[in-house]
């Protein structure tokens, strides 16, 4: 029931009955298979998207066509980015992609702003996304222009431990823009100064106030 899905989502537990039924109007649930491209970067939209179950992923292209990736959206999340609160439309700062089958509920925003933003009913929710989302770009932006290597690893295990642990070494690399190699020096020496133990491939982390240590010295 589609009630069911918005009241499960934290984003709207303020709401009462009615507005959630007056919601579920304006919404509707949709299925996507993985690598299913939900946004493209610079591109308009009409609806809010939020995940419900799956994962997904947000990236951009440089010029030479090489993805950049920027961070995981997790069930429960908004996945549109939201700048500016005069607009009807939505634009999308990156491309936006399935990375696990998802389900998305999708919300007419125009007519969710009229009812529940322009009546500030939800302002306080959409402030706390905007300042979260900020706070996102800033840690990409540390991430891809002040951070080395160690504190580019240490920061992604302290930060999103399980993704780190789910997925390959490789794909690891990718996401951080260093060198394969590089990564398996960085978690030996993790290892060897005993902040971390691997055990079977998964990452356990043992001294996590020296592992914050490393990444927070260079901000």
């Amino acid at each position: 029931m589609l009630q069911q899905t918005i009241q499960s989502l934290t984003f709207f537990h303020s709401l009462k009955t009615e507005q959630i039924d007056l919601l579920a109007s304006l919404s509707y649930c949709k299925k996507h298979p993985k690598d299913y491209i939900l946004h493209y970067e610079n591109s308009t939209s009409n609806t809010l998207l939020f995940l419900i179950e799956g994962l997904a992923k947000s990236y951009k292209i440089d010029k030479h066509d090489n993805e950049i990736f920027l961070y995981h959206t997790y069930p429960g999340s908004l996945l549109s980015e939201i700048s500016s609160l005069s607009s009807d439309t939505l634009l999308s700062y990156a491309n936006i992609a399935i990375e696990e089958e998802a389900e998305i509920l999708y919300i007419d925003y125009a007519r969710f702003k009229r009812h529940f933003l322009d009546t500030a009913l939800l302002s306080r929710q959409i402030g706390s996304e905007i300042i979260r989302q900020s706070k996102q770009l800033q840690e990409i932006i540390n991430r891809e222009f002040v951070l080395d290597s160690v504190s580019k690893v240490a920061m992604m295990l302290d930060k999103d431990l399980s993704m780190f642990n789910r997925l390959k070494r490789y794909d690891v690399s990718l996401m951080l823009h260093i060198q394969p190699a590089t990564l398996s020096r960085v978690l030996n020496r993790l290892k060897r100064d005993e902040i971390i133990t691997i055990d079977h491939r998964e990452i356990i982390i043992r001294d996590d106030e020296r592992l914050k240590h490393i990444y927070k010295e260079q901000l």
